[in-house]
């Protein structure tokens, strides 16, 4: 059923005809990844679905050819954000046989949960909600750089997920060392808010301000809020917070909030809306379609910006090798 918001904050123009076009979605059989791969392809795009678990990739694929019809063009990838060196081995192979990559969505993510490590041994909120879909980017920038200067073709887009949950990360945030990043004495509602700051400033301050404009590279990079959406990712309230209150959280979001298709469409507004160029949004962050949001200071903050850029480029090569960054003016 579809929720009561859903008049209000549905994309302000239809999708245009993206035939001829590419588009990955990382977390892209699941949840909001889904919707957005679904639009993508009901739309014309050819669409590379990436998830960790197999059955969700098979039954993205069944649903979405349903609907769409068995030439659909859609494929699924296994990866694991929180193993970096497994996105470096599945996101070169991307870069190495595609010709072309139009749209790139990062929507894969770890809602507000206890704290864990990943198998490269890093706080696990911050390896799969930022790193590991940085390190993507970063592995995937030279196909949309050779896309962008194809003749007759829109800009390339980035987007990634945030929420304005930014404004919950803890008040003294430095990005400035793995041990900061490390610590299991933040609260799961901090260790989610972290991330999803990390995402608008790494938007703004590190692919628009140290990629995109040194560059002159006709590509757009944004952040987008969805809301709070009815996935199965609430339910992880109950295990940040066992008992009553955890229970509680959970039954309030999927009571008021938005359906799933709902809540791809700010990121789907910002993948393929013609206002984003004509207006200059690069580097922003939006609250619903075509409504720029107010970010908290410390997501205004260019010298944290630096830092997390700084920070994020450093533990890449700690964990996946010396060699694992692609440089970001190469084509």
């Amino acid at each position: 059923m579809q929720s009561i918001l859903h008049p209000v904050i549905g994309p302000k123009k239809e999708i245009q005809n993206l035939s001829g076009r590419v588009a990955l979605v990382v977390g892209g059989a699941f949840g909001i990844g889904y919707e957005i791969s679904r639009a993508f392809v009901l739309h014309g795009a050819r669409v590379i679905m990436v998830n960790r678990k197999e059955d969700q990739g098979k039954e993205a694929i069944d649903k979405i050819k349903q609907e769409a019809g068995e030439e659909a063009k859609i494929e699924w990838l296994p990866c694991d954000m929180g193993n970096l060196k497994q996105v470096k081995e599945v996101f070169t192979g991307v870069r190495e046989r595609e010709e072309r990559l139009d749209l790139l969505i990062l929507s894969a993510g770890i809602n507000v949960n206890q704290y864990g490590e990943t198998a490269d041994g890093l706080d696990r909120h911050f390896q799969v909600n930022w790193l590991g879909q940085f390190y993507v980017c970063n592995l995937l920038y030279p196909l949309l750089r050779t896309t962008s200067k194809m003749p007759d073709t829109p800009a390339p887009r980035i987007v990634f997920e945030s929420s304005e949950q930014h404004r919950a990360a803890p008040s003294v945030v430095h990005f400035g060392s793995l041990n900061e990043i490390n610590n299991p004495d933040l609260g799961s509602l901090e260790l989610y808010g972290r991330t999803k700051l990390a995402v608008i400033l790494g938007v703004k301050y590190g692919l628009r301000d140290r990629v995109i404009k040194p560059n002159g590279d006709n590509i757009y990079a944004l952040s987008v809020h969805p809301g709070a959406v009815n996935t199965a990712m609430q339910q992880q309230w109950k295990d940040a917070y066992p008992g009553l209150f955890g229970k509680l959280v959970t039954t309030i979001m999927l009571a008021g909030g938005r359906d799933v298709e709902q809540g791809s469409y700010s990121a789907l507004y910002a993948a393929t809306s013609p206002e984003v160029e004509d207006k200059g949004w690069n580097g922003y962050y939006f609250t619903d379609p075509g409504q720029p949001g107010k970010e908290s200071s410390q997501a205004s903050d260019p010298a944290l910006g630096a830092a997390l850029w700084e920070l994020s480029q450093r533990l890449i090569k700690e964990k996946a090798g010396e060699d694992a960054l692609v440089d970001w003016s190469s084509t």
